[in-house]
């Protein structure tokens, strides 16, 4: 009896070129405040059409060609409002090793890997180094309007309230014991194990780890209470303390 041969299994996947028209953050300027100021009111307006929104960072008009980007705060600040970024352009080898820092694919521009001259090795993204977090940062004084808070690698503690048009970040918790009236984002650098916590919701956004709820979708049971704020999967849960 003759040997059956082997079949050939199926292919699983097909990979192809294609492309697309991705959305461009074209910087002019490597101040991010003021960026997150412009950003936050444009969110606001119309928060479904940033929602899981893919973007690519456009560094070839920044008024300094060498100036460096807070990249970790950048793709915190997109990811908080809900985007996503997937890669910069037109930048310098310094700014495009900072964004393979946070995972970003490096695309062709005028300045960048398809520029004229010798052609360097591709690379891979390079693995973020594990950082401790600091201590806490205590902010005893009420955050009015206009004034943004970052607590970089570590937790924000506000025992004071914190304004409508206010904003706080912090790479960890956020913990606000006064009324929570503006704009809030816990782990801007992706970890979804953050939360938020206050003790009277009043926000404008909340948002942990890029996933973010405005104040038009927080309902009553939510509202003017103490709650803690926190990822389940995918799905931001606002719970009564």
């Amino acid at each position: 009896m003759s040997a059956t041969p082997d079949r050939v299994p199926e292919s699983v996947f097909a990979l192809k070129a294609s492309s697309f028209t991705l959305p461009t953050l074209k910087l002019f300027g490597s101040d991010l405040e003021q960026v997150a100021e412009t950003l936050s009111s444009k969110v606001v307006q119309a928060p479904d059409f940033f929602r899981n929104t893919p973007v690519v960072i456009d560094l070839q008009e920044l008024d300094d060609a060498e100036s460096s980007v807070d990249f970790p705060l950048l793709v915190g600040l997109l990811r908080g409002y809900g985007m996503v970024p997937v890669g910069v352009r037109g930048g310098s080898d310094a700014q495009n090793d900072a964004a393979c820092a946070m995972e970003l694919a490096v695309l062709a521009g005028p300045k960048g890997p398809a520029a004229g001259g010798a052609k360097k090795p591709l690379r891979g993204p390079a693995r973020p180094q594990a950082r401790g977090f600091a201590a806490s940062r205590l902010v005893s004084r009420p955050v009015r309007s206009g004034q943004r808070l970052y607590a970089r690698g570590s937790d924000l503690i506000v025992t004071a309230a914190v304004s409508a048009g206010a904003e706080i970040l912090a790479d960890g918790n956020i913990h606000v014991y006064g009324p929570l009236r503006g704009r809030a984002l816990a782990g801007v650098k992706g970890n979804r194990g953050c939360r938020i916590f206050c003790q009277n919701l009043q926000a404008e956004l909340v948002a942990v780890a890029g996933h973010y709820r405005v104040n038009e979708n927080l309902g009553p049971q939510d509202t003017g209470k103490p709650v803690q704020i926190y990822l389940n999967e995918r799905r931001l849960v606002i719970e009564a303390l």
